[in-house]
């Protein structure tokens, strides 16, 4: 290094700006110059990075709202189509796609990455494949990206589901509709809409609307597959779940937010804006305009007639959430082929995803307490820094908490509105107390611990004879859970678990290992049949007469009691109907 002398310049007066640099500066710079001299004689060559950032999107903006549709998918058709009565009694113009289909999937590969799973493939290429069908009515591509815009749900974690948003756009570009505007709703973070107009505004009224569509598709789902397997006419439970779903896209259609107006709002002044909100909340809790509606759909199923005297096993739906919600090509149709087969089938409502998610912030908020204030938690003395902390842990948990109760609340309110048949959503804390042991609970990605401790709760709970586990080809969540899934099966000796692997092939196969699991399972539902029938010393013609003679008990609101011990509906149908025998002679 060089080291002739440094002469500082004299200052040129008071109040001007100093020309000459410090020393420091000075040696700073010679610093730099021998450094990039030493690693040019090393054959070193300094690069610049340039770190991929997000590409900024066209905005949706409110302005657009009225000549611009909002697109929306991926759950069954129930909950779209209530999904789309809220949006539009919200003013928005939307539109739900087609239930994937293989042809969906093939555009899913063709435009998108290779190594991405299922559901990957089956909803992109159904967005393409809807945009696609738009330009075959006559629409140009520009007019599609301008007057269309795609709303999907969005996380982060050790799942692909993490890059849908990624190739969503990527297949789009592919196939010729560069700039369609995908708007993503980070499951922790909310809508990313860089815009203050935001055209999709994400406020308690767009919330509730969406929460109550979700709880009454579930409920109605949930029911459905209760009555199918047993309705005297084919179609019958079809044609009426048509009908009640219909009705209750009117009902979100002209349910009008709770707002302060007139000269109570006036009045109010500066405090309207709170005065609102806590009156939409109260509204949310007390109003009937759901319940009321479901009651008359609770009527509307009771025109089917059903006999529960059908020897049915139950077999309960898990795995991933797409693939055990979607009911097409996705999972091979599998909940109409189980149904063909001979079994009843017990859907997942997503109000358990909802739970669970509740469920994993508390256990978050409970291991990281204090963490905010620091490394280390205060001494002991600082009992005024330690009470901050206590009180901000206590203050968000409770939120959390009463946010659960809540939820559960108004779901149970709508599970009782239409007759009480949909099953209760299953306690998030002793799901966690169930599948801890076998799959930590702390473990992020696709369901967690879910698949492992719904398999144990439903079996032990005698609320299912099998569980059928769907999910993705390759999806890393599940792999792992399906690896746990081996010590409770070794553990629980009597559970009936298959895991099912889906994809764009392979139905033939899937479905032939499904009829042999589902014969174990008919063979438990007809030998627990036959021991209910023992039990009472009835016979099926018996039993028959009695149901011919009290026809409310042919129709599917009729509250038939579980018997602890007991899974099918017919066992349990058995055993009412010797209880009421009993009843009627004292």
């Amino acid at each position: 290094m060089s080291t002739q002398p440094f002469e500082p310049r004299p200052n040129l007066g008071v109040g001007l700006v100093q020309l000459n640099p410090s020393i420091e500066d000075i040696i700073q710079q010679r610093l730099a110059e021998e450094r990039a001299r030493l690693e040019q004689e090393a054959g070193l060559e300094k690069h610049d990075f340039h770190h991929f950032k997000r590409p900024k999107e066209r905005p949706f903006t409110a302005g657009q709202r009225g000549h611009t549709t909002l697109l929306f998918g991926g759950l069954t058709w129930k909950h779209e189509r209530l999904i789309h009565g809220a949006l539009e009694g919200l003013g928005y113009m939307a539109e739900a796609l087609p239930t994937p289909n293989v042809a969906a999937f093939q555009l899913g590969k063709e435009y998108g990455n290779n190594g991405q799973c299922n559901p990957t493939y089956f909803t992109v290429g159904n967005l393409v494949q809807y945009l696609q069908s738009l330009e075959e009515q006559g629409l140009t591509k520009q007019e599609i990206v301008d007057r269309y815009v795609f709303f999907t749900a969005g996380a982060c974690g050790p799942c692909r589901f993490g890059m849908y948003e990624a190739e969503y756009r990527l297949a789009l570009r592919n196939a010729g509709f560069e700039g369609f505007r995908v708007l993503l709703f980070q499951q922790s973070g909310g809508l990313s809409q860089s815009d203050a107009e935001a055209g999709l505004e994400m406020n308690l009224d767009f919330f509730l609307g969406i929460l109550n569509a979700l709880n009454c598709g579930d409920i109605l789902n949930d029911v459905a597959y209760q009555i199918r397997p047993f309705e005297v006419r084919p179609g019958h439970t079809d044609e009426v779940l048509d009908a009640v779903t219909d009705y209750m896209h009117e009902v979100s259609k002209k349910k009008q937010p709770w707002k302060v107006g007139g000269k109570l709002g006036a009045y109010l002044g500066g405090f309207r804006d709170t005065t609102e909100y806590m009156g939409k909340f109260v509204n949310q809790v007390t109003g009937d305009d759901y319940t009321s509606a479901l009651h008359r759909c609770s009527d509307m199923f009771n025109e089917v007639e059903i006999d529960r005297l059908r020897v049915k096993p139950i077999v309960k739906i898990t795995g991933e959430f797409w693939a055990q919600t979607t009911e097409g090509d996705g999972n091979f149709n599998m909940f109409r082929f189980l149904e063909r087969e001979g079994a009843q089938v017990l859907v997942e409502p997503i109000g358990t995803w909802i739970t669970y998610m509740i469920h994993q912030a508390v256990q978050r908020y409970n291991d990281t307490k204090g963490l905010d204030a620091g490394a280390v938690l205060p001494p002991l003395w600082r009992l005024d820094r330690r009470a901050k902390i206590e009180f901000s842990f206590r203050n968000k948990v409770a939120k959390l908490k009463l946010a659960e109760a809540i939820f559960k609340r108004e779901y149970h309110r709508i599970v009782d509105a239409l007759g009480g048949l949909a099953h209760h959503l299953a306690d998030q804390y002793e799901l966690q107390r169930m599948g801890h042991p076998f799959y930590n609970s702390r473990a992020g990605g696709g369901e967690g611990h879910l698949e492992v401790a719904k398999n144990i709760y439903y079996s032990n709970k005698d609320l299912a004879h099998m569980v059928l586990s769907l999910k993705p080809f390759g999806c890393m969540p599940s792999t792992q859970s399906d690896g746990a899934q081996a010590a409770v099966t070794g553990l629980y000796k009597d559970i009936i678990y298959l895991p099912v692997e889906t994809s764009g092939e392979g139905e033939i196969n899937a479905h032939s290992r499904v009829q042999m699991a589902l014969g174990e399972a008919k063979n438990k539902a007809k030998l627990e049949f036959q021991e209910a029938l023992q039990r009472t010393g009835l016979t099926l013609d018996d039993c028959r007469a009695y149901v011919d003679s009290h026809p409310e008990m042919k129709r599917p609101m009729y509250r038939v009691p579980h018997h602890k011990g007991v899974v099918g509906s017919a066992a349990n149908f058995v055993l009412h109907i010797a209880s009421r025998m009993k009843e009627t002679v004292a």
